[in-house]
C-alpha cells in the first residue's frame, strides 16, 4: 500500500470539508450544497474534484505519473485531449477511440468523481455539525500531536511527505483537518456508547440462566464401536469380542463405518446429542467397560463399549460474569451506535440541499423559490436584496481507494 493511501483514507472515510456560514434559507450563490446554516463552496468542489483525481491517477513503474485532468462538464474538452494522449497506440489495421467514446469515458469518470466528493464533503458536514450539537470538541494541540505523530511514521523523512503533498494536491491544512475530525468522529462515538453500553447486573443473570451451556463443558464418552449391516452380523461379532478376540481386530474385518473401523473402532469425546438418537440414549445409559449392543439405528446395527467417562463441568455466575458483561457490554455498544447512525442520517438528510446538477443520495435539490410576478403596469426594475456573505474557504482532504 502506498503512503497516500495509508495517510488518506477514501472518501466517505474521513471527516472534514471546508465550509462556510451562509445566509439562512436556501443555497448561497457561490455554493453548490447546503447544510443547515453551512454551504460547501464551488471552489471547495472543485478543490476537492482535483484531489480526487490525483488519487486515481495511475502510475507506470518507471515513469513519471501524468498530471491528473478533472473531467469538466459539458463538453470534456482537456479530459478528452488527455484520454487521446495517454491511451495505448492502437494495434496495426484499427483505428484510435472515437471523440464520443472518449467523451462517454469522460462523464462516466466526472459522475464517479462527483458522487465520491460530494458524499465525502455531505457526510463531513454532518459530523462537524453533529459533534457541535453534543459539544464534543478536541483542542489545536491534541490534533497537531496526533498529526506529528502520524507523520513520522509515514514519512521519516521531509522530503518525502513534500513528495506526497505536491503529488496528492493536498496542503497541511488538509491533514491537520482530516485529523481533526477523525478525532472528533472518535470521541462522538465514545460519547454515544458511554452511557448505555452497560449491562446492569438483572441482564447479566439473566443471560447466564437462558445460557448456561456456553459456560460448561458437557460429559464426554471415549467409545469402542462395530457397525454391521444386520442384527445377525452385529451378534456374531459382539461373540468374537466376548471371546477374547480383540474390539480392534474384529472392528477392522466386521465394521462398515470406515472411520472408526481404520482407528481400532475408537470414536473419541463423543457428546450427548451428538449421535443418531437410539444409540446416543445407549451410549449415556450404559456403564463404563461393558460391551453393549446391538443396537438398531437407520444406519445399520451398532454393538460398543464405554471405555472412559469425562465428567462435565459448570461455571458459576460469580466465574461467568466478567465474560458475560463484556459480551453484552459489545452487544449493547453495537446496538447504541446502530440507532445513533439511523437517527443521525435522518436528522442531517433533513438539513441538506444540493444545487441541481449536484445532487446525490444524501441530499434533496435546492428548489429555488419563484419570483413573484409584478403588478400589471409596475416598472421593469426590481429591488435587488443584499448579496449573501462570502464563505471563508478551509481546505480538505478526500482522496480514493
Amino acid at each position: 500500500m502506498s503512503k497516500q493511501a495509508r495517510f488518506v483514507p477514501a472518501l466517505g472515510a474521513v471527516l472534514f470539508a471546508v465550509v462556510g456560514l451562509s445566509a439562512c434559507g436556501g443555497i448561497s450563490g457561490n455554493a453548490v450544497v447546503q447544510v443547515g446554516g453551512s454551504s460547501i463552496t464551488k471552489d471547495t468542489f472543485n478543490h476537492w474534484m482535483s484531489v480526487a483525481s490525483a488519487s486515481t491517477a495511475g502510475t507506470v513503474p518507471g515513469q513519471t505519473a501524468p498530471k491528473p485532468v478533472v473531467p469538466e462538464p459539458p463538453n470534456y474538452t482537456a479530459c478528452i485531449a488527455h484520454l487521446a494522449a495517454t491511451s495505448p497506440k492502437p494495434a496495426k489495421g484499427q483505428s484510435a477511440p472515437p471523440t464520443a467514446q472518449l467523451k462517454s469515458q469522460c462523464e462516466q469518470q466526472y459522475k464517479s468523481l462527483q458522487q465520491e466528493v460530494l458524499g465525502f464533503l455531505i457526510s463531513s458536514e454532518w459530523v462537524l455539525g453533529e459533534a457541535s450539537s453534543l459539544g464534543v470538541k478536541v483542542t489545536d494541540a491534541e490534533v497537531k500531536k496526533q498529526f506529528e505523530k502520524i507523520k513520522s511514521t509515514q514519512f521519516p523523512k521531509a522530503a518525502e511527505f513534500e513528495k506526497f503533498l505536491a503529488s496528492s494536491g493536498q496542503t497541511v491544512s488538509d491533514l491537520l483537518l482530516r485529523v481533526k475530525l477523525n478525532m472528533l468522529s472518535t470521541k462522538i462515538q465514545q460519547k454515544i456508547v458511554k452511557t448505555k453500553s452497560t449491562p446492569t447486573q438483572a441482564q447479566i443473570e439473566k443471560y447466564y440462566n437462558e445460557n448456561k451451556q456456553r459456560f460448561g463443558a458437557p460429559e464426554k464418552r471415549n467409545l469402542e464401536i462395530i457397525l454391521t449391516k444386520t442384527e445377525a452380523a452385529a451378534k456374531k461379532a459382539k461373540q468374537e469380542v466376548e471371546s477374547g478376540k480383540s474390539f480392534a481386530s474384529v472392528a477392522k474385518h466386521s465394521s462398515i463405518d470406515p472411520t472408526s473401523k481404520a482407528n481400532g473402532g475408537l470414536l473419541p469425546g463423543v457428546i450427548k446429542g451428538q449421535e443418531e438418537k437410539a444409540l446416543d440414549t445407549a451410549v449415556f445409559s450404559a456403564k463404563a467397560n461393558v460391551l453393549s449392543g446391538p443396537v438398531k439405528t437407520p444406519f445399520g446395527y451398532y454393538i460398543f463399549e464405554v471405555k472412559s467417562v469425562t465428567a462435565g463441568s459448570q461455571q458459576t455466575l460469580a466465574q461467568s460474569q466478567a465474560s458475560i458483561k463484556a459480551q453484552l457490554t459489545a452487544q449493547n455498544q453495537q446496538t447504541a451506535l446502530g440507532k445513533f447512525v439511523k437517527e443521525f442520517k435522518k436528522k442531517w438528510m433533513g438539513k441538506t440541499e444540493c444545487r441541481s446538477g449536484y445532487v446525490v443520495a444524501d441530499c434533496k435539490e435546492y428548489k429555488a423559490p419563484k419570483t413573484p410576478a409584478l403588478p400589471t403596469g409596475a416598472g421593469t426594475a426590481v429591488p435587488q436584496t443584499s448579496t449573501p456573505p462570502q464563505t471563508t474557504k478551509v481546505p480538505v482532504t478526500p482522496t480514493k481507494k
